[in-house]
């Protein structure tokens, strides 16, 4: 079989190889650079909790060594504190903050230990060809060739190659925000704490400044900025830093100016995301990032929603319902977030009566723009995908959990039948569906008795008979769900059903409907034990 073409070695492109790799499937990242990423300190990702367990699931080492998870967050207004939230073990879950080089070149040695992944530089591409059995793509550049996927991924960023070659429209706002950026090592009276100050009190401090952490003391400035204002001089950006350093201290205190930019964010959303066997991901299909939205989180969760169809359509074959879901939920959720944006802006940014909408005043505002900086509500929260065409029809049996059908399972620990206990996010992105039965007390048990014992046996044999492949877990508890609850969760994670009891048929049927039902003709041969090395 022809590996899957990935264009763009950007994080998310660098991250949907390792995706594939985990499921046994090969590619080949074709990268228009030279294959390493110009150190700039002020480009930085803040990854949400599952974002960045997926990103650590892929072997990346720098989330470990180079990047910081908050401690805190704290918003002000003027010279009044708002809100202090705690962050991390005993409060919310926290972000990690790691600069995007640190991020990309963590991402490419975990390729360097990879058999399955081939990373070629210098690689442009400058045309594609499809038909029925896959596609055939053309780089030039010094290693201009033809290269033969099975399927081709443009995660080649917002002017993407890929998404002009299949002719999809890519509308949207221009201009949205636009931010002042400094990367410096300074001593800040909140070590580890990320903050938000709207209206500072002081000469020229603007309508915003926010103060993120990141490693060995560097923190990230942002300041917000007139969307098509003047041009930022050097000079006039070095006055705001010194200034807004002597606000939040008293006096400017020493600091080290490692890195300055401006960027302006735009909003953007591709019409389709799946052109036959070619597909868009990360800032190729999407571009948002205004009101503390991540882009970087999004991509990343395309890779997770993507990488197992693709997986799937590889060894087994898909039908189209499988790999149409893709475009179904990643773009529906991707909608309603820069919906949400886009509605937020006017409230937040003085747009008059529309103020009257948001209870609370300024307080409702600070929660507002914290939902999008720490992950929250509309403007943050992980996507779910109630309505998804992989969603299984209803049955008597279902029953609730503390997880909605379609949102991001609970991280409990579980047991795998080889006794091993990990959590349940551990278990994720490994091309198989998860079966997991909530039984209080069997952590006690040695698993030779459990395993034979109550309702194991018949619920073995059930996931034995899955059309998919599915690992049976067993947890202790899980929120909301009762003694001999079955959970059946997605490989990216997304519960697809739970039920009350061992239902073998009902279990069925909801296996198959995650995965959009029988392949389609013409699909690949069933394989399921094929591996492959490209190197």
């Amino acid at each position: 079989m022809d590996p899957v073409i990935v264009v763009g070695a950007g994080p998310v492109g660098l991250a949907l190889a390792l995706a594939l790799a985990a499921q046994d499937v090969p590619s080949v990242v074709l990268d228009e650079g030279p294959g390493t990423d110009d150190p700039r300190p002020a480009r930085t990702a803040i990854l949400r909790a599952d974002t960045a367990a997926l990103v650590a699931r892929l072997g990346c080492t720098t989330l470990r060594d180079e990047g910081m998870v908050w401690v805190g967050w704290r918003s002000m207004r003027r010279k009044q504190l708002m809100r202090r939230l705690p962050l991390g073990e005993d409060g919310a879950p926290a972000p990690l903050h790691i600069p995007q080089h640190a991020l990309s070149r963590g991402l490419r040695e975990a390729i360097a230990g990879q058999d399955l992944v081939r990373v070629v530089t210098g690689s442009r591409l400058d045309s594609l060809e499809q038909d029925a059995g896959g596609v055939t793509a053309h780089t030039r550049g010094a290693s201009a060739t033809w290269w033969r996927g099975s399927h081709l991924v443009g995660c080649d960023g917002a002017r993407s190659t890929v998404r002009k070659l299949l002719g999809v429209r890519f509308p949207g706002r221009t201009a949205v925000e636009r931010h002042a950026v400094a990367a410096l090592r300074v001593e800040l009276p909140w070590p580890g704490e990320a903050l938000l100050h709207r209206l500072p009190p002081w000469h020229g401090g603007g309508e915003e400044v926010s103060a993120r952490p990141l490693a060995d003391g560097v923190w990230r400035l942002d300041w917000l900025l007139p969307a098509r204002g003047d041009l930022v001089t050097p000079d006039a950006l070095i006055t705001r830093l010194r200034d807004t350093l002597a606000g939040w201290c008293g006096e400017t205190p020493p600091y080290e100016l490692l890195d300055t930019g401006v960027y302006t964010l735009h909003h953007r959303l591709a019409r389709r995301w799946r052109v036959g066997r070619a597909y868009l991901a990360g800032d190729a299909a999407h571009l948002l990032g205004a009101v503390g939205t991540q882009g970087l989180d999004e991509g990343l969760r395309d890779v997770g929603n993507l990488a197992w169809k693709v997986a799937e359509d590889w060894h087994r074959g898909a039908s189209d319902t499988l790999l149409d879901s893709y475009q179904a939920e990643r773009r529906t959720a991707v909608a309603a977030r820069l919906r949400a944006a886009d509605q937020s802006l006017p409230i937040l940014r003085g747009g008059g009566g529309l103020r009257t909408y948001l209870g609370g005043g300024a307080r409702g505002h600070d929660t507002m723009l914290a939902d999008g900086h720490l992950g929250h509500g509309p403007l943050g929260a992980p996507p779910s995908y109630p309505h998804s065409p992989l969603a299984p029809p209803y049955a008597e049996a279902q029953t609730a959990v503390g997880t909605p059908p379609g949102a991001p399972v609970a991280d409990v620990r579980v047991t795998a039948p080889d006794g091993t206990t990990v959590r349940l996010r551990d278990r994720l992105g490994q091309g198989q569906l998860l079966v997991v039965l909530v039984a209080p007390g069997t952590g006690v048990w040695d698993r030779r008795h459990w395993m034979t014992a109550g309702v194991m046996p018949r619920l073995a044999a059930a996931v034995d008979a899955l059309p998919v492949r599915a690992e049976l877990l067993v947890t202790e508890a899980y929120p909301g769900a009762s003694a001999h609850s079955v959970l059946l969760v997605r490989p990216d994670g997304h519960l697809v059903a739970a039920f009350g009891g061992v239902r073998p048929a009902d279990l069925y049927a909801a296996a198959d409907a995650a995965r959009g039902g029988t392949p389609s003709e013409g699909s690949p041969p069933t394989t399921p034990d094929r591996t492959a090395n490209i190197n």
